[in-house]
């Protein structure tokens, strides 16, 4: 699945219907769970922000589903979806300045409806702006909602087919529900309960946890790590041998602006499936695994492009330890520092293998919320160059996702780093990223 901001979707004209989730305020209940930390300092710091209160921390899906649309079988569908996943009925927000804590709230299942507004026919551009305006303004992470959903249905009812043309679903959430593999299982889930509601047919959907359990559970096991802990001095050592600060993109990406601007992406197809396969087999007979073969080749980049004999990044690693939180949505993401010694060689099996010797070593990194070192390091972890793998080949329907014209989503960024997402799918290996829109970003980011 491609991950793409909306303004890269494809989009018809037709008729757009918003659907809102909606509570009664009886039907909420002081919850004494905490957030988890990286949900905590998401708060922190979107509750002062220069640019729109976490608005720019959405992430999200479309796909399309075989229509017509009947909107009480979808409307039935989005309900039981938000009753089988707790952070949909959960808001955490900081309370009084006085002190500081952070204030739960959660409404229990079948408690939280959905209200349709349907709009008039509208030509794509109309479209996409209603849909820019309605993600950004439901998904700030310090309001109830901080999600919602849209169904689009083309203008004219019929295909050339004589079969009705499919609608389209749109989802987005603030980054403190999802993540990047929350993302890809959304398209699955509300398919089946909406062909259930349609037909009968069973859903058959695994029960998940709540990350909200996850988040509480974190917390405790993490209050037990003092400055001593593993996770703890490998980022000392990343931080010391930064000046303080995580590692940064191998070339230079330009000035900070003085304003707030959108960064510049991009998106482009590495692999198709075989070409994908053959490179997964060189970098086994490297002893590394696709990861590690693919640092090895950001190694090389940055030795031919900057000169460097290091290659550092910060890589996400997921914190979903075991099966119960397999299908959560939450924010299962811990991050390690990537320290990749290029010298000696420009082999690609010895800098796989060197890649495959670093991912080893610095996997208790993730396994410590990155804000909870950063407390006993004494000082915050700012990612400022992030290389994202994920392999989501045997997410469930994911060999369904070309014909659905399935695509995750991401908010437009204004922050001044780089993000590199590499995403190995039934269909081959896509890499997208964003960057500063500059001239020095514009050229060095893509060549690199």
């Amino acid at each position: 699945m491609e991950f793409t901001e909306l303004d890269d979707y494809r989009i018809a004209a037709g008729i757009l219907t918003e659907w809102l989730p909606c509570a009664a305020e009886d039907d909420w209940r002081a919850d004494p769970r905490p957030a988890s930390y990286i949900h905590e300092a998401h708060l922190r710091r979107t509750s002062g922000a220069r640019y729109g209160g976490g608005r720019d921390s959405w992430l999200g899906t479309a796909f399309e589903v075989p229509g017509p649309l009947d909107g009480e079988a979808f409307r039935r569908a989005l309900q039981r979806w938000i009753d089988r996943h707790e952070p949909l009925r959960s808001h955490a927000a900081l309370g009084d300045e006085e002190s500081g804590m952070v204030v739960r709230r959660t409404t229990p299942p079948g408690r939280v409806s959905v209200r349709p507004i349907r709009h008039g026919a509208a030509e794509p551009d109309t479209v996409r702006d209603r849909l820019l305006g309605l993600l950004d303004d439901y998904t700030a992470p310090h309001l109830w909602p901080s999600y919602v959903f849209a169904t689009l249905e083309r203008s004219g009812d019929e295909s050339h087919s004589g079969d009705f043309a499919p609608f389209t679903v749109f989802f987005g959430a603030d980054h403190s529900i999802i993540d990047g593999y929350s993302v890809v299982l959304v398209a699955h889930e509300i398919s089946a309960l909406y062909d259930e509601e349609r037909t009968g047919r069973a859903a058959d959907l695994f029960p998940v946890g709540s990350y909200i359990d996850f988040g509480a559970a974190e917390r405790d096991e993490s209050a037990r790590v003092d400055d001593d802990h593993e996770a703890v001095r490998i980022w000392r050592r990343t931080l010391t041998e930064g000046g303080g600060q995580a590692p940064a993109f191998p070339l230079p990406i330009g000035q900070r602006p003085a304003r707030a601007v959108p960064q510049r992406r991009l998106s482009e197809r590495w692999f198709d499936d075989e070409q994908a396969s053959q490179f997964s087999a060189r970098c086994r007979r490297s002893e590394a695994g696709f990861f590690a073969g693919a640092l090895a080749c950001l190694g090389q980049a940055a030795t031919e492009l900057a000169g460097t004999d290091r290659f550092r990044t910060v890589a996400p690693a997921h914190t979903r330890a075991g099966p119960i939180w397999a299908g959560s949505l939450g924010w299962f993401v811990g991050l390690r520092p990537i320290d990749l010694d290029l010298t000696g060689t420009t082999g690609f099996d010895e800098l796989a293998a060197r890649g495959a010797a670093e991912l080893r070593r610095t996997r208790a990194a993730a396994r410590v919320p990155f804000v909870r070192v950063g407390e006993l390091l004494g000082t915050p972890i700012l990612p400022r160059f992030v290389v994202s793998y994920m392999d989501v080949r045997f997410v469930p329907m994911a060999a369904q996702w070309p014909e659905l014209n399935a695509r995750a989503l991401r908010s437009r960024s204004y922050t001044h780093d780089v993000y590199v997402w590499i995403n190995r799918t039934p269909e081959g290996v896509n890499v997208s990223a964003r960057f500063p829109d500059n001239p020095v970003a514009g050229e060095n980011v893509p060549s690199f």
